[in-house]
Protein backbone atom coordinates (compact mmCIF):
# COMPACT_ATOMS: atom_id res chain seq x y z
CA UNK A 1 0.00 0.00 0.00
CA UNK A 2 1.87 3.50 -1.16
CA UNK A 3 1.69 6.41 1.35
CA UNK A 4 1.72 9.66 0.44
CA UNK A 5 3.34 12.51 2.95
CA UNK A 6 2.06 15.79 2.98
CA UNK A 7 4.85 17.99 4.64
CA UNK A 8 5.81 21.11 5.61
CA UNK A 9 1.97 23.07 5.64
CA UNK A 10 -0.23 23.76 8.53
CA UNK A 11 -2.80 20.74 8.35
CA UNK A 12 -6.21 21.55 10.23
CA UNK A 13 -7.21 18.37 12.61
CA UNK A 14 -8.64 18.22 16.08
CA UNK A 15 -6.10 15.06 16.39
CA UNK A 16 -3.05 17.47 16.40
CA UNK A 17 -3.49 21.38 16.38
CA UNK A 18 -0.09 22.16 15.88
CA UNK A 19 0.26 19.53 12.96
CA UNK A 20 2.37 20.25 9.81
CA UNK A 21 1.97 16.70 8.05
CA UNK A 22 -0.26 14.05 6.98
CA UNK A 23 0.07 10.96 5.89
CA UNK A 24 -2.54 8.77 3.43
CA UNK A 25 -2.90 5.40 2.32
CA UNK A 26 -5.03 4.21 -0.10
CA UNK A 27 -7.33 7.15 0.33
CA UNK A 28 -7.63 7.75 4.34
CA UNK A 29 -5.68 9.58 6.52
CA UNK A 30 -3.30 7.40 8.78
CA UNK A 31 -1.97 10.29 10.96
CA UNK A 32 -1.10 13.51 11.11
CA UNK A 33 1.73 15.24 13.54
CA UNK A 34 4.76 17.06 12.85
CA UNK A 35 7.38 16.53 9.76
CA UNK A 36 10.06 15.25 11.21
CA UNK A 37 8.16 12.55 13.42
CA UNK A 38 6.09 11.98 9.68
CA UNK A 39 9.27 11.35 8.58
CA UNK A 40 10.55 8.76 10.83
CA UNK A 41 7.45 7.39 10.75
CA UNK A 42 6.73 6.87 7.01
CA UNK A 43 10.04 6.40 5.68
CA UNK A 44 9.26 4.92 2.32
CA UNK A 45 6.60 7.51 1.66
CA UNK A 46 6.08 9.94 -1.23
CA UNK A 47 6.21 13.12 -0.40
CA UNK A 48 4.25 16.04 -1.11
CA UNK A 49 6.31 19.70 -0.11
CA UNK A 50 3.34 22.56 1.46
CA UNK A 51 5.69 25.01 1.00
CA UNK A 52 3.69 26.59 3.77
CA UNK A 53 0.46 25.91 2.93
CA UNK A 54 -2.52 25.36 4.53
CA UNK A 55 -4.77 21.98 4.47
CA UNK A 56 -8.36 21.52 5.58
CA UNK A 57 -10.89 19.20 5.87
CA UNK A 58 -13.43 19.46 1.84
CA UNK A 59 -16.34 21.22 1.98
CA UNK A 60 -19.76 19.38 1.53
CA UNK A 61 -22.43 22.23 -0.43
CA UNK A 62 -25.95 20.63 1.31
CA UNK A 63 -27.73 22.42 -1.12
CA UNK A 64 -26.97 23.44 -4.91
CA UNK A 65 -28.97 23.49 -7.85
CA UNK A 66 -26.21 22.25 -10.22
CA UNK A 67 -27.99 22.41 -13.66
CA UNK A 68 -29.55 26.13 -13.07
CA UNK A 69 -26.25 26.96 -11.43
CA UNK A 70 -24.26 25.59 -14.41
CA UNK A 71 -27.16 27.13 -16.70
CA UNK A 72 -26.35 30.63 -14.70
CA UNK A 73 -22.34 30.13 -14.93
CA UNK A 74 -21.98 29.94 -18.43
CA UNK A 75 -25.49 31.97 -19.33
CA UNK A 76 -27.34 35.35 -18.61
CA UNK A 77 -26.53 36.46 -15.53
CA UNK A 78 -28.68 39.77 -14.29
CA UNK A 79 -27.99 39.74 -10.58
CA UNK A 80 -25.78 43.00 -11.80
CA UNK A 81 -28.84 44.50 -12.64
CA UNK A 82 -29.44 48.15 -11.25
CA UNK A 83 -33.18 48.55 -12.86
CA UNK A 84 -35.97 47.17 -14.82
CA UNK A 85 -34.22 49.30 -17.77
CA UNK A 86 -30.48 47.91 -17.03
CA UNK A 87 -32.34 44.05 -16.87
CA UNK A 88 -33.56 44.89 -19.89
CA UNK A 89 -30.38 46.42 -21.77
CA UNK A 90 -28.73 43.31 -20.49
CA UNK A 91 -31.11 40.91 -22.08
CA UNK A 92 -30.90 42.95 -25.09
CA UNK A 93 -27.64 42.38 -25.04
CA UNK A 94 -27.38 38.52 -25.14
CA UNK A 95 -30.04 38.32 -27.44
CA UNK A 96 -27.90 40.61 -30.04
CA UNK A 97 -24.81 38.53 -29.22
CA UNK A 98 -26.45 35.08 -29.52
CA UNK A 99 -27.91 36.47 -32.83
CA UNK A 100 -24.45 37.55 -34.37
CA UNK A 101 -23.50 34.17 -33.17
CA UNK A 102 -26.11 32.27 -34.91
CA UNK A 103 -28.65 30.94 -32.68
CA UNK A 104 -32.18 29.91 -33.64
CA UNK A 105 -34.72 32.26 -32.50
CA UNK A 106 -36.44 29.85 -31.03
CA UNK A 107 -33.41 28.76 -28.33
CA UNK A 108 -34.38 29.26 -24.89
CA UNK A 109 -32.90 31.95 -23.11
CA UNK A 110 -32.21 31.15 -19.64
CA UNK A 111 -31.53 33.92 -17.15
CA UNK A 112 -31.31 34.46 -13.52
CA UNK A 113 -30.69 36.75 -10.74
CA UNK A 114 -32.69 40.00 -10.99
CA UNK A 115 -33.35 41.42 -7.73
CA UNK A 116 -35.84 44.41 -7.82
CA UNK A 117 -35.07 45.03 -3.92
CA UNK A 118 -31.25 46.19 -4.74
CA UNK A 119 -32.39 48.79 -7.70
CA UNK A 120 -31.33 51.56 -6.58
CA UNK A 121 -29.86 54.97 -8.38
CA UNK A 122 -31.05 57.51 -10.66
CA UNK A 123 -32.72 54.53 -13.24
CA UNK A 124 -34.26 52.45 -10.50
CA UNK A 125 -37.61 54.10 -11.44
CA UNK A 126 -39.80 53.04 -9.38
CA UNK A 127 -38.30 49.61 -8.33
CA UNK A 128 -40.48 47.39 -10.21
CA UNK A 129 -39.89 44.37 -12.20
CA UNK A 130 -39.88 43.67 -16.10
CA UNK A 131 -43.46 43.31 -17.35
CA UNK A 132 -44.33 40.52 -20.02
CA UNK A 133 -44.84 43.51 -22.61
CA UNK A 134 -41.65 45.08 -22.28
CA UNK A 135 -39.53 41.83 -22.41
CA UNK A 136 -41.59 40.57 -25.88
CA UNK A 137 -40.21 44.19 -26.51
CA UNK A 138 -36.68 43.46 -26.42
CA UNK A 139 -36.53 39.55 -27.28
CA UNK A 140 -39.31 39.14 -29.83
CA UNK A 141 -40.85 35.49 -30.40
CA UNK A 142 -37.64 33.94 -28.60
CA UNK A 143 -38.60 31.97 -25.32
CA UNK A 144 -37.05 33.68 -22.29
CA UNK A 145 -37.27 32.07 -18.68
CA UNK A 146 -35.92 34.98 -15.71
CA UNK A 147 -35.95 33.92 -12.43
CA UNK A 148 -35.88 35.82 -9.87
CA UNK A 149 -32.67 35.74 -7.81
CA UNK A 150 -35.00 33.23 -5.12
CA UNK A 151 -35.97 31.45 -8.03
CA UNK A 152 -39.78 31.26 -6.73
CA UNK A 153 -40.61 33.49 -9.24
CA UNK A 154 -40.04 34.77 -13.34
CA UNK A 155 -40.29 36.82 -15.69
CA UNK A 156 -41.24 34.68 -18.73
CA UNK A 157 -41.91 35.87 -22.63
CA UNK A 158 -45.40 35.41 -24.54
CA UNK A 159 -43.12 33.17 -26.43
CA UNK A 160 -42.51 30.62 -23.54
CA UNK A 161 -46.19 31.28 -21.79
CA UNK A 162 -47.58 30.24 -25.05
CA UNK A 163 -45.81 26.85 -24.18
CA UNK A 164 -48.20 25.98 -21.50
CA UNK A 165 -51.91 26.20 -22.33
CA UNK A 166 -53.79 25.74 -18.79
CA UNK A 167 -51.03 29.16 -17.58
CA UNK A 168 -53.44 31.66 -17.09
CA UNK A 169 -55.60 29.40 -15.11
CA UNK A 170 -52.90 28.52 -13.23
CA UNK A 171 -52.75 29.96 -9.19
CA UNK A 172 -50.05 32.89 -8.98
CA UNK A 173 -51.14 33.61 -12.92
CA UNK A 174 -50.57 37.04 -14.09
CA UNK A 175 -50.26 38.35 -18.00
CA UNK A 176 -47.61 41.20 -17.52
CA UNK A 177 -46.05 40.44 -13.94
CA UNK A 178 -43.91 38.28 -12.93
CA UNK A 179 -45.23 34.15 -12.31
CA UNK A 180 -45.58 32.71 -8.80
CA UNK A 181 -46.48 29.88 -7.29
CA UNK A 182 -48.20 26.88 -9.70
CA UNK A 183 -48.05 29.45 -12.41
CA UNK A 184 -44.12 29.78 -11.76
CA UNK A 185 -43.17 25.83 -11.59
CA UNK A 186 -45.51 24.96 -14.92
CA UNK A 187 -43.20 27.95 -16.72
CA UNK A 188 -40.10 26.72 -15.35
CA UNK A 189 -41.37 23.27 -16.43
CA UNK A 190 -41.46 24.72 -19.98
CA UNK A 191 -38.59 26.55 -20.17
CA UNK A 192 -36.74 23.08 -18.97
CA UNK A 193 -38.13 20.83 -21.21
CA UNK A 194 -36.56 23.09 -24.00
CA UNK A 195 -32.85 22.30 -22.36
CA UNK A 196 -31.61 19.55 -24.66
CA UNK A 197 -29.59 16.74 -22.61
CA UNK A 198 -26.23 17.73 -24.16
CA UNK A 199 -26.68 21.31 -22.75
CA UNK A 200 -27.59 19.96 -19.37
CA UNK A 201 -24.92 17.47 -18.72
CA UNK A 202 -22.11 20.46 -19.61
CA UNK A 203 -24.24 22.94 -17.34
CA UNK A 204 -24.30 19.89 -14.52
CA UNK A 205 -20.59 19.32 -15.30
CA UNK A 206 -19.73 23.23 -15.37
CA UNK A 207 -21.18 23.82 -11.30
CA UNK A 208 -19.07 20.58 -10.31
CA UNK A 209 -15.83 22.16 -11.61
CA UNK A 210 -16.52 24.93 -9.92
CA UNK A 211 -17.47 23.46 -6.60
CA UNK A 212 -14.31 21.50 -6.60
CA UNK A 213 -12.47 24.32 -7.65
CA UNK A 214 -13.67 25.79 -3.98
CA UNK A 215 -12.68 23.27 -2.22
CA UNK A 216 -16.16 21.26 -2.13
CA UNK A 217 -15.98 17.35 -2.33
CA UNK A 218 -19.33 16.48 -2.19
CA UNK A 219 -22.87 18.21 -2.67
CA UNK A 220 -26.17 17.77 -1.91
CA UNK A 221 -28.39 18.20 -5.29
CA UNK A 222 -32.01 18.90 -4.14
CA UNK A 223 -34.04 18.34 -7.39
CA UNK A 224 -37.82 17.61 -7.36
CA UNK A 225 -41.25 17.48 -9.97
CA UNK A 226 -41.26 21.79 -9.68
CA UNK A 227 -37.23 22.24 -9.70
CA UNK A 228 -35.64 20.33 -12.25
CA UNK A 229 -37.66 17.26 -13.68
CA UNK A 230 -36.84 13.77 -12.93
CA UNK A 231 -35.22 13.46 -15.92
CA UNK A 232 -32.83 15.95 -15.37
CA UNK A 233 -32.76 14.13 -11.60
CA UNK A 234 -31.99 10.55 -13.27
CA UNK A 235 -29.23 12.33 -15.60
CA UNK A 236 -27.35 13.17 -12.58
CA UNK A 237 -27.57 9.60 -11.03
CA UNK A 238 -25.78 8.33 -13.98
CA UNK A 239 -23.41 11.45 -14.47
CA UNK A 240 -19.61 10.23 -13.83
CA UNK A 241 -18.16 13.06 -11.81
CA UNK A 242 -15.56 12.97 -8.91
CA UNK A 243 -17.37 15.41 -7.04
CA UNK A 244 -19.71 13.07 -4.51
CA UNK A 245 -23.42 13.82 -5.48
CA UNK A 246 -26.49 12.91 -2.63
CA UNK A 247 -29.52 12.90 -3.94
CA UNK A 248 -32.48 14.34 -2.80
CA UNK A 249 -35.87 13.97 -4.25
CA UNK A 250 -38.61 16.89 -2.97
CA UNK A 251 -42.20 15.22 -3.68
CA UNK A 252 -44.68 14.05 -0.97
CA UNK A 253 -45.60 10.34 0.20
CA UNK A 254 -48.29 8.84 2.02
CA UNK A 255 -47.03 5.82 3.70
CA UNK A 256 -43.84 3.91 4.06
CA UNK A 257 -44.45 1.67 0.88
CA UNK A 258 -45.02 5.11 -0.99
CA UNK A 259 -41.49 6.43 0.24
CA UNK A 260 -40.04 3.04 -0.79
CA UNK A 261 -41.59 2.98 -4.06
CA UNK A 262 -40.76 6.88 -4.62
CA UNK A 263 -36.99 6.47 -3.63
CA UNK A 264 -36.66 3.29 -6.51
CA UNK A 265 -38.10 5.14 -9.05
CA UNK A 266 -36.23 8.58 -8.78
CA UNK A 267 -33.08 6.21 -7.59
CA UNK A 268 -32.51 8.95 -4.54
CA UNK A 269 -30.43 9.30 -1.59
CA UNK A 270 -33.38 10.64 0.47
CA UNK A 271 -37.34 12.50 0.49
CA UNK A 272 -36.77 16.03 1.35
CA UNK A 273 -34.78 18.46 0.18
CA UNK A 274 -36.89 21.09 -1.32
CA UNK A 275 -39.80 19.86 -0.77
CA UNK A 276 -42.12 23.57 -1.09
CA UNK A 277 -44.20 24.24 1.85
CA UNK A 278 -43.62 27.59 1.23
CA UNK A 279 -41.55 30.02 -1.34
CA UNK A 280 -39.51 32.93 -0.42
CA UNK A 281 -39.25 36.19 1.33
CA UNK A 282 -38.46 38.17 -1.91
CA UNK A 283 -41.16 36.98 -3.92
CA UNK A 284 -43.89 37.55 -1.35
CA UNK A 285 -44.18 34.03 -0.73
CA UNK A 286 -42.48 32.36 2.06
CA UNK A 287 -45.79 31.44 4.24
CA UNK A 288 -45.48 34.04 7.97
CA UNK A 289 -47.99 33.98 10.43
CA UNK A 290 -48.51 37.76 10.36
CA UNK A 291 -48.88 39.97 6.91
CA UNK A 292 -45.72 41.32 5.62
CA UNK A 293 -44.87 44.35 6.17
CA UNK A 294 -44.67 46.16 2.79
CA UNK A 295 -47.78 44.42 1.57
CA UNK A 296 -50.73 43.79 4.38
CA UNK A 297 -52.70 42.12 2.13
CA UNK A 298 -50.80 38.90 1.95
CA UNK A 299 -48.83 36.48 4.62
CA UNK A 300 -47.75 34.04 1.51
CA UNK A 301 -48.13 30.68 0.35
CA UNK A 302 -48.69 27.52 2.15
CA UNK A 303 -48.47 24.39 -1.03
CA UNK A 304 -48.98 21.56 1.74
CA UNK A 305 -51.32 21.38 4.18
CA UNK A 306 -50.77 19.92 8.10
CA UNK A 307 -52.11 16.65 7.08
CA UNK A 308 -49.98 15.86 3.92
CA UNK A 309 -47.00 17.31 6.27
CA UNK A 310 -47.73 14.58 8.84
CA UNK A 311 -47.77 11.71 6.29
CA UNK A 312 -44.62 12.37 4.50
CA UNK A 313 -42.93 12.50 7.83
CA UNK A 314 -44.15 9.27 8.98
CA UNK A 315 -44.32 7.28 6.02
CA UNK A 316 -40.40 8.13 5.46
CA UNK A 317 -39.45 7.81 9.58
CA UNK A 318 -41.29 4.35 8.96
CA UNK A 319 -39.24 3.57 6.34
CA UNK A 320 -35.93 4.17 8.15
CA UNK A 321 -35.55 7.16 4.80
CA UNK A 322 -34.72 10.53 5.29
CA UNK A 323 -37.11 13.53 4.99
CA UNK A 324 -37.20 17.17 4.44
CA UNK A 325 -38.56 20.57 3.37
CA UNK A 326 -38.33 23.65 2.37
CA UNK A 327 -39.46 26.17 4.95
CA UNK A 328 -38.73 30.16 4.79
CA UNK A 329 -41.55 31.63 6.76
CA UNK A 330 -42.30 31.55 10.87
CA UNK A 331 -45.71 29.65 9.88
CA UNK A 332 -44.31 26.91 7.59
CA UNK A 333 -41.93 25.99 10.20
CA UNK A 334 -44.19 25.81 12.60
CA UNK A 335 -46.51 23.44 10.43
CA UNK A 336 -43.25 20.92 10.65
CA UNK A 337 -42.74 21.51 14.15
CA UNK A 338 -46.75 20.90 15.28
CA UNK A 339 -46.37 17.66 12.80
CA UNK A 340 -43.05 16.03 14.66
CA UNK A 341 -44.64 16.64 17.87
CA UNK A 342 -47.36 14.68 16.72
CA UNK A 343 -45.20 12.26 15.54
CA UNK A 344 -43.07 12.05 18.74
CA UNK A 345 -46.17 11.14 20.62
CA UNK A 346 -46.81 8.49 18.12
CA UNK A 347 -43.37 6.66 17.33
CA UNK A 348 -40.88 8.68 19.70
CA UNK A 349 -38.23 10.88 19.62
CA UNK A 350 -35.45 8.61 18.69
CA UNK A 351 -37.13 6.75 15.67
CA UNK A 352 -37.56 9.91 14.59
CA UNK A 353 -33.76 11.22 15.20
CA UNK A 354 -32.20 7.55 13.50
CA UNK A 355 -34.01 9.50 9.86
CA UNK A 356 -31.84 12.76 10.76
CA UNK A 357 -34.72 14.63 9.04
CA UNK A 358 -34.05 17.82 7.60
CA UNK A 359 -35.06 21.70 7.03
CA UNK A 360 -34.01 23.67 4.07
CA UNK A 361 -33.15 27.19 4.68
CA UNK A 362 -35.13 27.24 8.28
CA UNK A 363 -34.60 31.53 8.58
CA UNK A 364 -37.46 32.20 11.02
CA UNK A 365 -37.47 29.73 14.07
CA UNK A 366 -38.31 30.57 17.45
CA UNK A 367 -36.67 29.01 20.44
CA UNK A 368 -39.76 27.42 21.56
CA UNK A 369 -39.20 25.51 18.06
CA UNK A 370 -36.27 24.78 18.17
CA UNK A 371 -36.21 23.08 21.13
CA UNK A 372 -38.84 20.25 19.62
CA UNK A 373 -36.83 20.01 16.25
CA UNK A 374 -33.67 19.47 18.44
CA UNK A 375 -34.99 16.55 20.55
CA UNK A 376 -35.98 15.66 17.31
CA UNK A 377 -32.98 15.35 15.58
CA UNK A 378 -33.61 17.85 12.98
CA UNK A 379 -30.69 19.35 10.91
CA UNK A 380 -31.26 22.97 10.08
CA UNK A 381 -29.68 23.33 6.56
CA UNK A 382 -28.91 26.97 6.36
CA UNK A 383 -27.54 29.24 3.65
CA UNK A 384 -25.49 32.35 5.80
CA UNK A 385 -25.40 34.46 2.54
CA UNK A 386 -28.71 34.78 2.72
CA UNK A 387 -28.05 37.19 5.93
CA UNK A 388 -25.35 39.01 3.87
CA UNK A 389 -26.90 39.63 0.85
CA UNK A 390 -30.29 40.80 2.45
CA UNK A 391 -29.66 40.89 6.11
CA UNK A 392 -28.57 44.97 6.16
CA UNK A 393 -30.66 47.81 7.75
CA UNK A 394 -33.20 48.90 4.93
CA UNK A 395 -32.57 45.58 2.82
CA UNK A 396 -34.64 42.99 1.79
CA UNK A 397 -35.43 41.42 5.18
CA UNK A 398 -36.49 45.08 6.40
CA UNK A 399 -38.74 45.80 3.98
CA UNK A 400 -40.78 43.08 3.92
CA UNK A 401 -40.72 41.95 6.94
CA UNK A 402 -40.22 45.08 9.46
CA UNK A 403 -37.04 45.59 11.43
CA UNK A 404 -38.46 43.01 14.43
CA UNK A 405 -39.23 40.35 12.52
CA UNK A 406 -36.18 41.03 10.66
CA UNK A 407 -33.56 40.75 12.99
CA UNK A 408 -34.68 37.19 14.17
CA UNK A 409 -33.65 36.18 10.98
CA UNK A 410 -31.40 32.96 10.37
CA UNK A 411 -30.58 33.13 14.23
CA UNK A 412 -27.36 30.26 14.29
CA UNK A 413 -26.20 31.12 17.78
CA UNK A 414 -29.94 30.19 18.87
CA UNK A 415 -30.13 27.25 17.26
CA UNK A 416 -26.61 25.73 17.68
CA UNK A 417 -27.21 27.00 21.55
CA UNK A 418 -30.91 24.65 21.74
CA UNK A 419 -28.87 22.04 20.10
CA UNK A 420 -30.16 21.90 16.77
CA UNK A 421 -27.33 20.31 14.29
CA UNK A 422 -26.51 23.30 11.45
CA UNK A 423 -25.08 22.46 7.73
CA UNK A 424 -24.28 25.43 5.82
CA UNK A 425 -24.53 25.64 1.89
CA UNK A 426 -25.15 28.22 -1.12
CA UNK A 427 -28.22 26.99 -2.82
CA UNK A 428 -26.55 27.50 -5.81
CA UNK A 429 -27.26 29.61 -8.32
CA UNK A 430 -29.32 32.01 -5.39
CA UNK A 431 -25.62 32.45 -3.70
CA UNK A 432 -22.24 31.48 -4.88
CA UNK A 433 -20.65 27.92 -4.35
CA UNK A 434 -17.87 29.82 -2.14
CA UNK A 435 -17.67 27.83 1.52
CA UNK A 436 -15.42 30.58 3.06
CA UNK A 437 -17.50 33.66 1.73
CA UNK A 438 -20.52 31.43 3.73
CA UNK A 439 -18.06 30.80 7.00
CA UNK A 440 -17.72 34.88 6.70
CA UNK A 441 -21.13 35.70 6.51
CA UNK A 442 -21.89 33.54 9.18
CA UNK A 443 -19.19 34.81 11.82
CA UNK A 444 -19.92 38.03 10.81
CA UNK A 445 -23.95 38.30 10.30
CA UNK A 446 -25.95 41.65 10.24
CA UNK A 447 -27.00 40.50 14.00
CA UNK A 448 -23.41 40.11 16.38
CA UNK A 449 -25.86 37.91 18.39
CA UNK A 450 -26.90 35.70 15.93
CA UNK A 451 -23.65 34.83 14.78
CA UNK A 452 -21.17 31.68 15.38
CA UNK A 453 -17.74 31.42 15.65
CA UNK A 454 -15.76 30.67 12.90
CA UNK A 455 -15.01 26.92 14.13
CA UNK A 456 -18.82 26.44 14.83
CA UNK A 457 -19.09 28.11 10.89
CA UNK A 458 -16.42 25.70 9.61
CA UNK A 459 -17.99 22.55 11.55
CA UNK A 460 -20.93 23.44 9.77
CA UNK A 461 -19.68 23.85 6.17
CA UNK A 462 -17.27 20.19 7.10
CA UNK A 463 -18.35 17.47 9.08
CA UNK A 464 -22.04 19.27 9.57
CA UNK A 465 -22.33 18.69 5.71
CA UNK A 466 -21.76 14.84 5.80
CA UNK A 467 -23.82 14.25 9.15
CA UNK A 468 -26.85 16.30 6.95
CA UNK A 469 -26.29 13.15 4.50
CA UNK A 470 -26.88 11.04 7.00
CA UNK A 471 -23.00 10.08 8.29
CA UNK A 472 -22.35 11.05 11.72
CA UNK A 473 -19.23 8.55 12.31
CA UNK A 474 -17.00 10.80 13.53
CA UNK A 475 -14.63 11.00 11.47
CA UNK A 476 -15.94 12.03 7.83
CA UNK A 477 -15.30 15.56 7.70
CA UNK A 478 -12.41 15.91 9.70
CA UNK A 479 -8.50 15.29 9.20
CA UNK A 480 -8.44 12.55 11.60
CA UNK A 481 -6.83 8.85 11.51
CA UNK A 482 -8.80 6.76 9.90
CA UNK A 483 -11.01 9.53 8.17
CA UNK A 484 -11.54 9.61 4.35
CA UNK A 485 -8.70 11.76 2.83
CA UNK A 486 -11.42 14.30 1.40
CA UNK A 487 -8.99 17.64 1.98
CA UNK A 488 -8.54 20.66 0.58
CA UNK A 489 -4.86 23.22 0.25
CA UNK A 490 -4.88 26.66 0.26
CA UNK A 491 -3.05 29.62 -0.44
CA UNK A 492 -4.30 31.75 3.17
CA UNK A 493 -2.57 35.07 4.38
CA UNK A 494 -3.29 34.64 8.33
CA UNK A 495 -4.31 32.24 10.32
CA UNK A 496 -5.89 32.91 13.52
CA UNK A 497 -8.41 31.51 16.01
CA UNK A 498 -11.02 34.31 16.52
CA UNK A 499 -14.37 34.00 17.95
CA UNK A 500 -17.70 35.82 16.35
CA UNK A 501 -17.87 38.36 18.50
CA UNK A 502 -16.91 39.39 22.22
CA UNK A 503 -19.55 37.03 23.98
CA UNK A 504 -17.42 34.30 22.57
CA UNK A 505 -15.65 32.90 25.93
CA UNK A 506 -12.06 33.44 26.46
CA UNK A 507 -10.68 30.01 26.52
CA UNK A 508 -11.86 29.30 23.00
CA UNK A 509 -9.48 32.26 21.52
CA UNK A 510 -6.42 31.52 24.24
CA UNK A 511 -3.46 29.55 22.53
CA UNK A 512 -3.25 26.91 25.63
CA UNK A 513 -6.82 25.57 24.66
CA UNK A 514 -4.93 23.98 21.76
CA UNK A 515 -7.52 25.21 19.52
CA UNK A 516 -6.17 24.70 15.49
CA UNK A 517 -6.54 27.76 14.35
CA UNK A 518 -8.23 28.74 10.93
CA UNK A 519 -8.01 31.25 8.18
CA UNK A 520 -8.80 35.22 8.98
CA UNK A 521 -12.27 35.91 7.87
CA UNK A 522 -12.83 38.76 8.85
CA UNK A 523 -14.26 41.87 6.55
CA UNK A 524 -11.67 42.49 4.22
CA UNK A 525 -9.31 40.18 5.02
CA UNK A 526 -8.35 38.02 1.68
CA UNK A 527 -10.15 34.59 1.70
CA UNK A 528 -8.14 31.50 0.76
CA UNK A 529 -7.09 30.54 -2.24
CA UNK A 530 -7.84 26.74 -3.62
CA UNK A 531 -4.44 24.99 -4.50
CA UNK A 532 -5.63 21.66 -5.03
CA UNK A 533 -9.20 19.70 -3.90
CA UNK A 534 -8.84 15.79 -2.98
CA UNK A 535 -11.49 13.17 -2.00
CA UNK A 536 -10.87 9.81 -1.17
CA UNK A 537 -7.56 10.43 -2.11
CA UNK A 538 -8.38 11.19 -5.60
CA UNK A 539 -7.94 14.78 -7.24
CA UNK A 540 -10.77 16.80 -7.90
CA UNK A 541 -8.80 19.69 -8.75
CA UNK A 542 -5.66 20.80 -9.45
CA UNK A 543 -4.93 24.29 -9.91
CA UNK A 544 -1.50 23.69 -11.08
CA UNK A 545 -2.09 20.91 -13.35
CA UNK A 546 -2.13 23.60 -16.27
Amino acid sequence: MATQLLLGGAVYSAAAPDATAMAITDGVVVWVGTDDVGRALHPDAEIVDLDGLFVSPGFVDSHVHLTSTGLSLDGLTLNEATSRTHCLRLVEKTVADDAAAGHDVGDLLWGLGWDDSTWQGPEAEDGRFPTTSELDAVVGGRPVYLARVDEHSAVASTALRRLVPELADATGYHPEEPLVAEAHHLVRGAARLLVTAAHRERAQRRALGVAAAHGVVAVHENGGPDISGLDDFLALADLDHPVEIRRYWGQTVTDADHAAELMHITRADALGGDLFIDGAIGSHTAWLNEPYTDDPSTSGISYLDAETIHRHLRGCTRAGIQAGFHVIGDAATGAVVAALAELADELGTPKIARCAHRLEHAEMITARDAEILARCGVIASMQPHFDAEWGGEGDLYDARLGKTRAATLNDFAMLAKTGVALSFSSDAPVTPIDPWSTIRAAVHHHQPTNAISARGAFAAATRGGWRAGGINDGLTGTLTPGAPASYAVWEVDDLVVAGSHEKVQRWSTDPRSRVPALPDVSPGAELPRCVRTVHRGQVLYDRDAG
